[in-house]
């Protein structure tokens, strides 16, 4: 007997031009919003904002660029790139991020590698060892 199985190809979906969702969005593969989206979006894989695109909600994915306007607390597993065309008002959390000339940001920003917990800074490989207190 066979079981019912996701797709292991990363789909890609489209918000188009001029459509609007108002809700919640949660996705397997890549999304492109080139639409506005009222609403939370969950994302396994990578979320384009394109220039026309509009959201106002909260955002999870692995990595994200916008050259829209995003209104939002975004977490983005890796890499967070704000385009020149980019207008972002928000809470970022990300692992890494990239603000090109030109882009808006008006917000907070978390940085955070992978894997860390708790904000712990691990210590030195180099062999020195911090001074130790008295």
């Amino acid at each position: 007997m066979s079981k019912n199985r996701e797709p292991e190809m990363p789909t890609i979906n489209i918000l188009g031009p001029g459509a609007m969702v108002k809700g919640e969005i949660q996705v397997n593969g890549d999304f492109r919003i080139d639409g506005t989206l009222n609403g939370n979006i969950q994302c396994k894989g990578k979320i384009v904002v394109g220039p026309t695109g509009k959201i106002d909600g909260e955002i999870t994915c692995q990595n994200a660029d916008f050259s829209g306007e995003v209104t939002a607390t975004v977490k983005v597993a890796e890499l967070l790139t704000l385009k020149e065309t980019a207008r972002f008002s928000g809470d970022i959390t990300t692992g890494k991020l990239a603000i090109e000339p030109g882009a808006k940001f008006s917000g907070n920003c978390r940085m955070e590698q992978p894997g860390l917990k708790d904000n712990k800074i691990p210590p030195p490989t180099n062999g020195i060892r911090s001074p130790e207190k008295p």
